[in-house]
């Protein structure tokens, strides 16, 4: 019962948050009202009838025949039509007609919300209609772009309407299941967040409800149900639609995003065929790309802009002869290019994690992921992770293995991954993984983490575990160590360990554990 009244905590302070955020972007659009190109508020009639409240930007001095590209911005989970103003003014300046529209579901457009489901997509297709028959849009030149709620949309459209040329998909998602329940596990404090989020801007229907009721109470017999659910509202699942069609994709994304993490971008990446380009900077959810909706400079909207200049009005910008896999270091400030995600790491360097440790479930050791948005934001401006005293952490509740400590600094870029024999005494049970970067008064910052849930197991019986940490870019430094931390409690995550439940890790001969620590070329 304790991960329930947590969840009910979190998603009080999920809502507070989400009301917060909304008020920012609503605070951002009298600024924009100062450009100079018109704006529209209208009413789009979507799927089954459903009014969609939107707003149209087109090119200044647009006039008789003119024909320009267009651009359709599907608006963030919580947030109004307004969001994109600052930018959609930018682009319409530069010759692009832009719609952006409130989802279905959310502040004063129509209807319950679907989570990406069918009816949003079919949304998104009456939109396009919509502007083409109304606005002085190219048929042949139609994109989409959008931030988190709005990227996912983007990205399932882009493999159902075959007139979507591009895609800039910005802190979104193309694995639902892979970012809310990875390592079979329930992302709680990101549910609760998208949960009192909908609660405070939106109109839930009682699908969506049970969706949320049956996360939080760890209704296995609802897993089937619920992972079906969440592959109909992801784009991996249509990825072949989306490479038959050939559009363009932009993805974008932070190390620390909380609701999305990096490895399903990186996973569906390299399962693209067509143009593509993939961005990973320092930050949480939509971070990165905050300053650009106030109209500020802003790396991840430029290249935007660059994308759909190339893919939608052929311009020659040199952004298709860059690498197009382009990766911000949360310790340095420069970017990195690489020709595909996996030429990222050139090597890994294996951590032993020798002998047998058993630990207690339960009790927070002190080593965890932080706070939703809050530790992930400092990192990203202040390059303080969530940190732990590793000589302190209690050992009847952590298992802890180190490295040697490093003559140079160790450009940690990629996925991290364990590998360990696991004897549980309970058939259920979770763990979670933490790698510190550990200074000499060891002092650990957290370099990346992953939760993992097993269920059915025999008690007694060993098994092996396979986990993919979360992909960061981290530079270790000269005179540092590695360690991996291995708990049962992180406030992030809901855990599944019985009362009095042990863990037993084990090294065997045949088959030995280890972290795989993927590695810059030096």
């Amino acid at each position: 019962m304790g991960h329930h009244r947590k969840a009910l905590r979190t998603t009080a302070v999920g809502a507070v948050s989400a009301t917060l955020v909304a008020g920012t972007a609503l605070g951002l659009a009298p600024t924009a009202q100062a450009a100079p190109s018109p704006i529209r508020f209208v009413d789009i009639t979507g799927d089954g009838g459903t009014v969609l409240k939107a707003n149209v930007v087109t090119p200044a001095g647009a006039r008789g025949t003119e024909r320009f590209p267009l651009l359709v911005m599907p608006t963030s989970w919580g947030l109004p039509q307004v969001e994109y103003l600052a930018q959609a003014q930018k682009l319409a300046d530069s010759g692009y007609v832009v719609v952006t529209y409130n989802v279905r579901g959310f502040w004063q457009s129509g209807g319950e919300i679907e989570v990406a489901g069918p009816p949003d997509v079919a949304d998104a297709s009456k939109v396009i209609d919509w502007a083409l028959a109304n606005t002085p849009s190219d048929a042949g030149h139609i994109g989409m772009a959008g931030v988190s709620y709005g990227a996912g949309i983007s990205l399932l459209t882009a493999a159902h309407d075959k007139r979507v040329r591009a895609v800039a998909s910005l802190s979104g998602w193309a694995d639902l299941i892979g970012s809310i329940y990875s390592g079979r596990t329930q992302h709680v404090q990101a549910a609760a967040l998208l949960d009192g989020a909908s609660l405070v801007t939106g109109r839930q229907g009682a699908e969506l409800r049970q969706v949320f009721d049956d996360f939080y109470a760890s209704n296995l017999a609802k897993e089937p149900e619920l992972i079906a659910w969440g592959k109909k509202r992801s784009a991996v699942t249509y990825v072949d639609r989306i490479n038959e069609n050939g559009a363009a994709i932009m993805l974008a994304n932070a190390w620390g995003d909380t609701v999305f993490p990096p490895n399903q971008y990186a996973d569906f990446y390299e399962k693209l065929t067509g143009p593509k380009r993939l961005e990973m900077r320092p930050g949480d959810h939509a971070t990165a790309e905050l300053t650009g909706l106030f109209g500020l400079p802003n790396d991840v909207w430029k290249d935007t802009e660059r994308w759909f200049d190339h893919h939608l009005r052929g311009e020659d910008n040199g952004i298709d002869r860059e690498q197009p896999v382009q990766l911000k270091s949360r310790s340095t400030g420069g970017y990195e290019g690489y020709p595909d995600w996996k030429s990222v790491a050139a090597t890994n360097r294996k951590i032993d994690l020798a002998g047998t440790t058993t630990i207690r479930t339960n009790v927070n050791s002190g080593a965890d992921g932080g706070v939703v948005f809050l530790s992930s934001i400092l990192d990203q401006v202040a390059q303080l992770p969530p940190m732990a005293s590793i000589p302190l952490l209690p050992r009847r509740w952590a298992a802890v293995w180190q490295s040697e400590k490093y003559a140079t600094a160790q450009q940690v870029r990629g996925t991290a991954k364990l590998y360990t024999t696991l004897t549980p005494t309970k058939e259920s049970g979770t763990l979670v993984a933490h790698l510190y970067d550990v200074g000499p008064l060891g002092l650990g910052k957290l370099v990346s983490h992953a939760p993992y849930t097993f269920h059915g197991r025999t008690p007694g019986k060993p098994f092996g575990v396979d986990l993919e940490l979360y992909s960061t870019a981290y530079d270790v430094p000269a005179g540092h160590r590695l360690a991996l931390v291995v708990d049962t409690v992180d406030p992030l995550y809901i855990e599944h360990n019985p009362s009095g439940a042990q863990l037993t890790f084990s090294s065997p001969v045949n088959d030995p554990s280890y972290v795989s620590v993927p590695l810059r070329e030096q």
